[in-house]
């Protein structure tokens, strides 16, 4: 194990995911590369691992699809049974879609991939992140959660459904995830804090099936950040000394911000938690 010890990086095929596992490798961090498809996984983990200098076997490919809970849960086993600490937790996978899909679960996509499955992944891997010497998590939010709304009742929007409705209420759920998480940690050594990246050019909104939506992000991309810019501020949340110190915070630029109002609305936040503990069947091990 290397002096910094181990990371997890969801979402580590492309953009920011990519760019990240790059980081840390460069760091010092030996980098499970979360990823759904084990071929552009690999190449994923080829391209972080030449642009970082790190050794051969540093960063090790973990195939997992988080839109079904029971990979997730093979996946958090096969951390755990490495034994060891996890030192740093990245959950930055999105998605977003035009129309409404669902998991393998029945879980509307957006709320199911990006919140539910961080959710069940961060509560199995708990004890490995206490266990840390000072143990990070970081979720890869963004600003889109300030028009978004937690629909308690039907948070698989089966009715009214929209693609921006979705999107920001799983977002609105990524941060009001991290500060409960936070709040939950408190006496032990580990934090958690959430992060808007930006406007970053990735193709997390182009189907990969048909290829949609790539024609717009080709004529819009000159506009955005590129994904090394958009993943600096969880970089910075990940490993910077004068993050240490946060707990609950949202970030943007490499400095606290201010979330919206429903973010900071502890009783959402506890009942998130509570909705998503059931939803997920998983008791979180986090103490209330």
């Amino acid at each position: 194990m290397r002096e910094n010890g181990l990371a997890l990086v969801t979402g580590a095929n492309s953009g920011m995911g990519r760019a990240t596992s790059t980081a840390l490798l460069r760091a010092g961090y030996r980098v499970l590369m979360l990823c759904r498809d084990a071929a552009r996984g690999l190449a994923a983990l080829r391209e972080a691992t030449a642009a970082s200098g790190a050794r051969a076997g540093d960063a090790e490919l973990l195939l997992c699809d988080l839109a079904d809970l029971a990979d997730v849960r093979l996946g958090a086993a096969s951390v755990l049974a490495r034994g060891v600490p996890l030192d740093l937790l990245v959950n930055n996978a999105g998605v977003i879609t035009m129309d409404r899909r669902e998991t393998k679960d029945g879980f509307e996509l957006q709320f199911g991939v990006n919140h539910l499955a961080h959710f069940l992944l961060t509560s199995l891997l708990r004890d490995a992140i206490v266990a840390a010497p000072a143990g990070r998590v970081v979720v890869v939010a963004s600003g889109a959660h300030k028009i978004g709304a937690i629909n308690l009742a039907d948070p698989n929007l089966r009715r009214g459904y929209s693609a921006f409705k979705a999107y920001s209420q799983s977002k609105l759920a990524n941060v009001l995830f991290a500060s409960e998480l936070a709040r939950r940690l408190e006496g032990t050594r580990a934090t958690a804090n959430s992060c808007h990246p930006g406007a970053v050019g990735t193709s997390m909104g182009v189907d990969r099936t048909t290829g949609f939506g790539s024609g717009i992000m080709k004529l819009l991309r000159p506009f955005f950040l590129t994904s090394e810019e958009g993943a600096r501020t969880a970089i910075w949340l990940a490993t910077s000394p004068d993050a240490a110190g946060l707990r609950g915070a949202y970030c943007y630029k490499c400095l606290p911000a201010s979330p919206s109002k429903r973010a900071r609305d502890p009783k959402l936040a506890a009942d998130l938690w509570e909705l998503s503990e059931r939803l997920t069947r998983q008791r979180s091990g986090f103490s209330s």
